[in-house]
């Protein structure tokens, strides 16, 4: 098994920077079927951050997620060794910066800082009667669409779809109001997997485990296959879109799987995943662990290359914003203009914010942009930023609107917009949300030019306070200084819709 840990290496690095051929299929018919302006502009972006990513072998999105391993063995392979072997690989791809770290102790907040820890990886063996091969299956599933989750129990009251009983009709409602409730928080275009019936904790496994599944395959149950249609052709009239900014694509798959359940219990479980969808797989040979051949993905037939790779295309309406940024300049932005910032901006996540509400920054924030991210960071004397995307903003809601009030901050970039505290905040004060495309980490990575410092690293790499100079950093406003929210808006819109679903179909 002495190529055991190399193969491992190769598919976490694999898995993190090169989308599979199934996905890049679904995200070109995305491209063409997006009607959307401002959801087509941020596919632009996508599908140029899709190119960087595989041909740099860098992290598609700074997130790089929780790594979820299933491996078959022959009977009798030592799952120990394996699981050991497994864990220096996730060492290993994280110091390459390949995977960011990602494993927080969970009462402390220390961040492990080499992806291991309780819990991390996780990894599900079974054994098959194949005592040639080993196979290994990856998923990297970020902390934005892992928030989106959800779990029903049947029967229950839905918003806006009203009741949802024990019956394949119930489960369509349970379906379309997880699509609804993920907005753009989740990175869409999305993929869900669905487990229907099982335990609670089975459910929600399952329904992990049918992201396994390819996105074009169809489902050998009829009903459920009539079921994942159905759902594919209903989300994408909703209106959310790429990113929430409203549009034609908001769903990219939909996987449907049932297990039996306890008679006083029926739970649906919903695995959101995001347009970075990403997920690899090989089978390696029992006796060495080489890699034999690559599950998703066919090595002998040309790679699937994204249409529209023209990045952040220009229309001549950009506004021009270089940082620091005066009350007047944030006043004068409107939902919906798209902006272009050079200068300086200053990156802040959960740990940051907990901190500037107790604490005085370590930095001069007046006229400042606070950008919502975790970046994956390498040194090699400097500082240099190998992925840069925007982490969900909602998380920093109970601060945001103190801190912009507190500290001048006039900007914060982040994605799927913040609440009615923070909006009340921006139009008090003068400052703007500026809504950044989710999981363009290689795309934004490019626009930053320098680290000019660092702050209270003591809080681990993602959760640090970076000091970063920007050119040509591309977002849209969707919550501006006059009261005005975009995620209000699209919200309504496609809530309106959804009650429009909910006669019943099934």
């Amino acid at each position: 098994m002495e190529a055991f840990q190399d193969s491992i290496l190769q598919l976490v690095t694999q898995t993190s920077t090169n989308l599979p051929p199934d996905v890049r299929r679904a995200m070109n018919r995305t491209l063409e079927q997006e009607q959307g302006a401002r959801s087509a502009q941020a596919l632009q972006v996508i599908a140029t951050n899709i190119g960087m990513a595989g041909d740099n072998e860098g992290p598609i999105c700074q997130d790089t997620g929780w790594p979820t391993f299933e491996i078959r063995t022959p009977v009798g392979a030592n799952q120990i060794i394996m699981k050991n072997l497994v864990c220096e690989a996730i060492a290993e791809a994280t110091r390459r910066g390949k995977l960011r770290p990602n494993s927080v102790d969970s009462l402390t907040g220390a961040n492990s800082g080499d992806n291991l820890g309780p819990g991390t990886p996780t990894i599900h063996f079974e054994q098959w009667e194949n005592d040639d091969e080993i196979e290994v299956k990856l998923l990297l599933k970020g902390g934005g669409c892992e928030n989106k989750n959800i779990q029903y129990s049947l029967p229950a009251e839905l918003p806006h779809l009203g009741k949802a009983g024990r019956d394949l009709d119930g489960v369509r409602k349970c379906i379309l109001h997880a699509i609804w409730q993920a907005q753009g928080q989740g990175c869409s275009a999305g993929a869900i997997g669905v487990c229907i019936g099982g335990d609670r904790a089975n459910s929600y496994q399952h329904a992990k485990e049918q992201l396994f599944r390819t996105l074009d395959d169809v489902n050998s149950n009829p009903s459920l296959a009539k079921l994942e249609d159905y759902i594919m052709q209903s989300a994408n009239t909703l209106g959310i879109g790429t990113m929430g900014f409203g549009g034609t694509a908001t769903l990219i798959g939909c996987k449907v799987s049932v297990m039996n359940r306890l008679p006083a219990s029926f739970f649906v479980s919903v695995a959101y995943d995001c347009w970075a969808f990403r997920r690899l797989g090989v089978v390696l040979d029992a006796g060495t662990g080489a890699i034999k051949r690559w599950l998703y993905r066919d090595e002998k037939e040309p790679a699937v290359q994204m249409a529209g790779q023209g990045g952040f295309v220009r229309t001549g309406k950009e506004k021009l914003l270089r940082a620091p940024l005066t009350e007047e300049q944030v006043r004068g932005l409107e939902v919906g203009d798209v902006v272009l910032i050079s200068g300086e901006m200053f990156t802040g996540r959960d740990a940051v914010h907990a901190h500037l509400i107790k604490n005085p920054p370590p930095v001069d924030l007046n006229g400042s942009i606070i950008y919502h991210c975790g970046p994956v960071v390498m040194k090699n004397g400097n500082y240099k930023i190998m992925a840069a995307g925007p982490t969900t903003s909602i998380r920093e809601e109970p601060y945001q609107g103190d801190i912009i009030k507190r500290y001048g901050v006039r900007a914060v970039i982040g994605k799927g917009g913040m609440g009615a505290k923070t909006l009340a905040a921006m139009k008090d004060f003068g400052a703007v949300y500026l809504n950044a495309i989710g999981g363009a980490a290689q795309y934004y990575a490019r626009c930053i030019n320098e680290v000019i410092d660092v702050k209270l690293l003591e809080f681990g790499t993602p959760e640090a306070m970076w000091h970063l100079r920007v050119t040509d950093f591309p977002a849209i406003v969707t919550m501006d200084a006059h009261g005005n929210s975009l995620h209000v808006d699209v919200e309504k819109s496609s809530a309106a819709i959804l009650a429009k679903l909910a006669e019943p179909v099934f």
